[in-house]
């Protein structure tokens, strides 16, 4: 039997959205908690992993945790982001945190928009590089929304047949 864990850091709210959609979506043993929360990682056969793009990269916190996982481990990434998904500015991040993963089996990505605080955006747009990002990041701030935590869901269930393949 799956015991599946799925884990998240969220500042805003916008990771936590769809790491509990994703959470809602799978069927059987399944446990969410914030990063913080996690401690044992051995008993779980499928552990999702979300976290917002700071600075085109990976939270501390989140790589941490990716150091941690045991070798072979099955993992499913997922992110989000104030930049146009499929840009490159919405995988740089994922691309980290899959070479920061690369003993453990990663089955899949997912990431998706997310409004960004009015501090971190007045903050950004002042580093010149950062403005392609501060041009992009005020038309997220509708999302995550309804389509996108349909997308959350539809990923959890193609990493959950794809875990057990």
């Amino acid at each position: 039997m799956s015991k599946i864990l799925v884990t998240y850091f969220s500042l805003t709210g916008n990771t936590k959205k769809i790491a509990e959609a994703i959470h809602d979506s799978l069927e059987g043993d399944k446990t969410i908690k914030p990063v913080d929360e996690v401690q044992e990682l051995e008993h779980y056969t499928l552990i999702f992993i979300g976290f917002p793009v700071h600075s085109h990269s990976v939270p501390f916190k989140i790589e941490s945790l990716l150091k941690r996982i045991p070798e072979g481990k099955k993992i499913a990434l997922f992110s989000t982001h104030g930049a146009i998904t499929g840009s490159h500015l919405s995988q740089e991040a994922l691309e980290h945190a899959v070479v920061t993963a690369s003993k453990v089996k990663v089955l899949g990505t997912f990431s998706c928009r997310g409004k960004i605080s009015s501090k971190a955006l007045e903050v950004l747009s002042k580093s010149p590089e950062h403005m392609t990002w501060a041009e992009m990041a005020p038309s997220a701030q509708t999302h995550p929304d309804v389509g996108d935590l349909e997308d959350a869901r539809s990923f959890a269930k193609r990493m959950m047949t794809l875990s057990i393949q």
